[in-house]
């Protein structure tokens, strides 16, 4: 008698992802200068950016909730922006029992090449409610024309009036 089994050949890579995964959050714990409870929560972390384009827009939308407005720099540089920041953790925090930590704290770097389309001069940042939006506006030479495209009817036109005159 034949015994089929189900074969997953990705279940060994995950746990073992798992248990590196572990074995790298012991080492840090062990090893860090700073307080355990320190180094289970503050990482360098990559807040996301929604990246919308219009015929006179790039805008940048990034999720940087619970990140006071003064601790976010936007700059221009070398035809890229960089935007910095940090979620620092609350001094009352620290002295809770917490059982699961998901939010991230420390520093953040997100860099963007900006395309030669867009003006350096006119960047504009505006934060609310947790999102820092960023309108990057384009070169006026970059915007789009509509160009008025002629068509072979008005030739046809002409050679009727034409024709009626003679």
């Amino acid at each position: 008698m034949t015994v089929l089994a189900n074969w997953e050949p990705f279940r060994q890579y995950s746990t073992m992802q798992d248990r590196t995964n572990r074995m790298n959050r012991l080492f840090r714990e062990l090893f860090s200068s700073e307080a355990p409870e320190e180094a289970l929560t503050t990482t360098s972390f990559a807040p996301p950016v929604d990246i919308y384009e219009d015929e006179h827009n790039i805008t940048l939308k990034i999720e940087v909730a619970g990140i006071d407005e003064n601790d976010i720099d936007v700059r221009i540089d070398n035809n890229t922006l960089t935007v910095q920041g940090e979620r620092k953790i609350e001094k009352e925090e620290k002295e809770e029992n917490f059982r699961r930590v998901e939010r991230h704290y420390g520093s953040f770097t997100r860099s963007f090449t900006l395309p030669s389309s867009v003006d350096p001069a006119q960047v504009s940042a505006h934060y609310d409610k947790g999102v820092l939006n960023i309108n990057l506006a384009k070169k006026a030479e970059a915007k789009p024309k509509q160009i008025k495209v002629n068509v072979g009817r008005e030739k046809v036109l002409e050679a009727k009036t034409q024709s009626k005159a003679a």
